[in-house]
């Protein structure tokens, strides 16, 4: 990834419950605001998503996106854009690390290109709040008691 935005928070549980949260495309429009379907439309050897059909709504940005996730061991998942309406480019990550006691410490890395213009400041501050967004989601979603 060239110039991207990144953010990291500590949630409290296992990489492999936080990792769970993550690859469970299908409950994504009920932590994250602005995915509103989500549907895997293929998949890897290990049962992973390898595509998906992500429907958005972000304000101003509304978009049917189809991403192409790549998984790296049980702690890391990276995606880029295969198409969209709306975006030149997405490309992102989640890199989980044991952060002691049982927590995880969550680093999401986000670039975005669209296809009308904007500036650089813009766009930046707009992944950011994408990012904050999405670790806030993930948090609540993964410490909510089960």
């Amino acid at each position: 990834m060239a110039e991207f935005t990144s953010s990291s928070i500590t949630i409290e549980a296992a990489p492999t419950e936080v990792m769970a949260v993550i690859s469970d495309f299908a409950r994504y429009p009920d932590w994250t605001g602005e995915v509103k379907e989500a549907e895997v439309l293929a998949t890897d050897a290990q049962g992973r998503a390898e595509q998906v059909r992500l429907v958005m709504d972000a304000g101003a940005i509304k978009d049917d996106q189809t991403l192409g996730y790549t998984w790296t061991g049980d702690h890391e998942v990276s995606w880029t854009l295969v198409k969209s309406q709306m975006l030149r480019a997405l490309d992102g990550s989640y890199i989980l690390k044991p952060a002691g006691d049982g927590a995880t410490e969550v680093t999401y890395q986000l670039t975005v290109d669209v296809k009308i213009p904007m500036l650089g400041m813009i766009k930046r501050k707009a992944e950011k709040v994408i990012i904050d967004r999405a670790l806030a989601g993930l948090k609540k979603r993964v410490e909510e008691p089960k």
